[in-house]
């Protein structure tokens, strides 16, 4: 039964197959079990397309049903010493992913043992369908705009603007963000193409420009490496650009102006249930949201 809602789901027996950590004969075997165990054909299948039949669909959800139930039902005998066990996968940006949520991931894997985490990384970490592939949550920087989800605020990133030394030709670093406008720029654009806004962080004011960008990227650390090369300036996360500001090799641009802060969210699909080790993880990585930015 879990593995026919697993097919509904992802689309497919070969996606099915993928998210179960299996083959796609043994997929098949089991739906056909299923299908033999209850007399019905749950699904018709051709060689490009596969459809629930009426029983198909009456079958799913209930199957639904049936399956939270006794996850509930297991969880509620097994009681708070419940310890997690399979494999968790989380989707994240790259910066986020491979620095600062590493330390909460480990504690999550030396606290409970018995768990596999798959820590997949992507800069749009936006994730179309948690069910169909097989994601139990995501860390997205942004915000969020798919009702369907719940979404645990961990922090928000400060972001400036900055540019390498010889991008001001010998000048010192302009104060104003007006003064911006005239520059060679980047475009991180996951968010920000052709537009700039910046807020004063004293009076509240807005400045905005039109850029045309030298080049675009939807990789943080690709800015930040473009930046560095003298390409243009550009518009960042503090934290990933902090070590190169202290070091010289980038200039804090027009420093009482900044862009808005984007926030850091833990997101995951409603549903009636939750596994043990989603809950643990969201638990921990709660806990350390509001210390991922520092150091």
């Amino acid at each position: 039964m879990q593995t026919f809602v697993r097919i509904v789901e992802a689309g497919s027996l070969s996606a099915a197959a993928a998210n179960l950590g299996t083959t796609q004969p043994t997929v098949s075997r089991r739906l056909q079990a299923l299908e033999h165990s209850l007399g019905l054909r749950l699904l018709n299948r051709s060689t490009h397309s596969m459809r629930l039949t009426a029983d198909g669909e009456r079958c799913y959800e209930r199957a639904k049903e049936l399956l939270a139930s006794w996850a509930a039902f297991e969880s509620e005998l097994r009681g708070v010493d419940e310890e997690p066990e399979g494999i968790l996968r989380v989707v994240a940006p790259h910066a986020f992913g491979q620095e600062r949520l590493v330390k909460p991931l480990a504690d999550y894997l030396k606290r409970y043992p018995r768990m596999h985490v798959e820590w997949l990384l992507h800069d749009d970490s936006s994730v179309q369908d948690f069910i169909a592939a097989g994601i139990d949550c995501a860390i997205q920087v942004g915000e969020i705009t798919d009702s369907s989800l719940v979404a645990i605020k961990l922090t928000e990133v400060p972001r400036i603007a900055v540019a390498a030394p010889s991008v001001l030709e010998g000048n010192g670093p302009p104060e104003h963000a007006a003064d911006l406008a005239g520059l060679p720029w980047l475009a991180l654009r996951t968010y920000y193409r052709n537009e700039v806004i910046l807020r004063n962080v004293r009076n509240g004011k807005l400045q905005r420009f039109s850029i045309a960008p030298r080049m675009s990227t939807d990789s943080l650390y690709a800015l930040r490496s473009a930046a560095l090369q003298g390409l243009g300036a550009a518009i960042g996360s503090a934290w990933v650009l902090a070590d190169d500001l202290r070091a010289g090799r980038l200039v804090h641009l027009a420093p009482e102006w900044q862009a808005a802060p984007l926030p850091v969210n833990l997101v995951y699909p409603y549903a009636r249930f939750y596994p043990a080790r989603l809950r643990y993880f969201i638990d921990i990585i709660r806990a350390a949201g509001p210390g991922v930015l520092e150091a």
